[in-house]
């Protein structure tokens, strides 16, 4: 026995066993996660053959991420078509031109000019829309008596203070024809309601190819066109139609994609739509979210661009050029193979994912892709008359619109609201997208650790409680509204950006850009209601409709599915027996027994194959290191 006289030295083993022991462990470990995860993912992807390929092709190789990193250029070229309006159309001190005088006084500077013939404010400005009537006097007479008699501007208007040219002082958008945020923000929204509907029509009709053509085309000519009007009726045309191509460009691209929106939050949402149906699992999401915030950076290059050019024109000349660029996406983006197979386009399907396995370097064993399609298979068709008539496709696009017009509507209120406390318009617009980008990096954590439904609700309920909160907080504390305001357009933000996303994996992909155009389609709406509801109506009527559609959102919220690790579906077949789940035409008791055996069922097959592969270990993974005669000996000594 060890005493005080016979002390035992306790001393640890020696380091590198603890440490083969320790990466022996962690190769059972990780090998068996890694089984599991395999299993759950042959589980999740039974419904779906596509993901199958894809897993050969490689989930996210160079082909995607080259697909990903390419859909987020026009998210940054976007920005100037969304929020060029901010910047060319500033306020301006308009003062009426008075130049009648300098026929008697050629030499009057421009601060005597206005001296003598404009009226002025008790506190001494100078107004804005009158002048004092012109006099047949000589300059002496003007000087000696003055003018008393006053008009409203009958000669036009001039803009001392003004260091760069506006679409205002370009139009003279002052005193009663004043330049209207209100109206140009409502054509806007007005493209993007028919655009939504038009081009995400086209691209389930004939293709995304065709449409994102198109829409390119149309933003090369409005906008290149808008630099170029001639008054202000053709300025809002042409805005109107470099919103409907943008958003075209937006649902289509995002269908090459396919994971891929206030004003215009609903556009911010846009990856390549091939890219989504390119991209499996978690990358999905991951890749709209980020695109998203790419909108904060262009943001930021827009505001940089736009306070150093001397004249509004140049903004859309500078902007719409590289547009020009984007045409050559049509021969480097691939058309989506999702919707050439549900079209019926099996070897354009195959040789579009062998040109990308080959990007890959990988290859797709043929037995996979003669799976593609069984032969003698009906080509599927659907229209959007599906929408109607289809039970579960209506269901689910009459939830997620209102869901989206309760997000556009919130959003939009409390833009407007930020203005009340003297914010300019541009700060107003700016601040929150600048902000924007954390909240929407932050998603991505929040997608995977809690899944897609309760992230959203909680979004939602915290940006609508901030709007519902405003009124009942004192004028006095300005600060503590600000803060509230941006904490609620952060949340709503975050939204878009996230139920974009889920709405892009729970479409199927043969109706997948109209379902993405009709929600454009409610979000819009919740924008003008927002609008028309600030500008004409008591505030009280403002919060009724945010607290009714919020609740009305969130007692549907249960209805939708969840998306997260699910496989996409692609016809409607699919979608109607994989969402069964939304349906009242199963029980729950059906429900949770089917849930149940399909748990046992994959408990079992989980141990079963731990355990025979346990039985036979791989070489590779189990069995010890080669080790050389000198290690050998070295650790029988040890």
């Amino acid at each position: 026995m060890a005493g005080k006289d016979n002390p035992v030295e306790l001393q640890s083993q020696p380091s590198y066993r603890n440490l083969q022991r320790h990466e022996a462990a962690g190769r059972h470990r990780s090998w068996s996660v890694e089984l599991l995860r395999k299993l759950r993912t042959m589980e999740t992807n039974k419904y779906d053959k596509f993901a199958d390929i894809m897993e050969a092709m490689g989930k996210f190789g160079p082909f995607q991420r080259r697909l990903v990193a390419l859909a987020f250029i026009p998210n940054l070229l976007a920005v100037v078509f969304m929020y060029a309006d901010l910047f060319v159309a500033e306020e301006q001190k308009a003062y009426c031109n008075t130049s009648w005088i300098l026929a008697v006084g050629p030499n009057l500077s421009v601060a005597e000019q206005m001296n003598l013939t404009l009226p002025r404010y008790s506190n001494g400005s100078f107004m804005t829309c009158r002048m004092f009537l012109p006099v047949t006097w000589d300059l002496d007479s003007i000087i000696k008596f003055g003018l008393n008699y006053t008009q409203s501007c009958s000669q036009g208007w001039i803009y001392p203070e003004s260091k760069t040219r506006s679409v205002i002082n370009e139009f003279d958008l002052v005193c009663g024809e004043d330049f209207s945020p209100e109206a140009v923000q409502s054509m806007f929204l007005t493209g993007l309601l028919t655009g939504a509907l038009i081009f995400g029509f086209i691209s389930d009709k004939v293709g995304r190819y065709p449409s994102m053509l198109l829409s390119n085309v149309g933003i090369i000519i409005f906008g290149f066109g808008t630099a170029f009007v001639n008054s202000f009726h053709q300025y809002l045309f042409f805005r109107f139609g470099v919103s409907q191509s943008l958003v075209g460009h937006t649902i289509s691209s995002m269908a090459l994609s396919e994971a891929r929106l206030h004003g215009v939050g609903c556009l911010e949402g846009s990856v390549h739509r091939d890219a989504v149906e390119w991209l499996v699992g978690e990358h999905r999401a991951h890749s709209i979210i980020l695109s998203q915030s790419f909108y904060s950076l262009g943001l930021m290059f827009l505001s940089g661009l736009a306070y150093s050019l001397p004249h509004w024109r140049l903004l859309f000349l500078l902007g719409t050029a590289p547009v020009l660029f984007l045409v050559s996406f049509i021969w480097i983006f691939p058309e989506s193979p999702r919707w050439l197979l549900v079209k019926g386009k099996v070897e354009e399907a195959k040789q579009v994912l062998c040109r990308a396995a080959d990007i890959n370097k990988t290859t797709i064993p043929l037995s996979l892709l003669d799976k593609l399609q069984v032969p003698g298979k009906k080509v599927t068709n659907a229209s959007i008359l599906d929408f109607y008539s289809n039970s579960q496709l209506r269901k689910v696009t009459l939830v997620m619109g209102c869901v989206w017009f309760t997000i556009g509507h919130s959003y939009s209120t409390l833009t407007l609201k930020m203005k009340d406390f003297g914010v300019k318009h541009q700060m107003s617009e700016i601040i929150p997208g600048m902000m924007g980008m954390p909240a929407r990096l932050c998603c991505i954590f929040l997608f995977e650790q809690f899944g897609r439904k309760w992230c959203m609700a909680g979004a939602l309920i915290q940006g609508s409680f901030m709007n519902l909160l405003i009124p009942f907080i004192p004028s006095e504390l300005k600060t503590t509204m600000m803060l509230l305001i941006l904490v609620g357009q952060l949340s709503l933000a975050a939204l878009i950006s996230m139920f974009f996303a889920y709405s892009a994996e729970l479409l199927p992909t043969i109706l997948r850009t109209t379902g993405l155009g009709l929600l454009t389609l409610a979000w819009a709406s919740g924008n003008m209601v927002s609008l028309a509801l600030i500008t004409w109506s008591p505030p009280s009527v403002t919060n009724y409709i945010i607290y009714v559609s919020t609740i009305l959102s969130l007692s549907l919220f249960y209805m939708l599915p969840e998306t997260k690790n699910q496989p996409h579906v692609d016809i409607l077949e699919q979608f109607t027996s994989y969402r069964r789940g939304f349906s009242k035409d199963m029980s729950k008791e059906d429900l949770l027994a089917e849930t149940k055996l399909y748990g046992e069922l994959n408990e079992e097959v989980a141990k079963n194959t731990l355990f025979n592969a346990m039985m036979e270990p791989e070489p590779d993974l189990f069995s010890p290191p080669l080790t050389t005669k000198e290690e050998s000996s070295s650790s029988q000594e040890a």
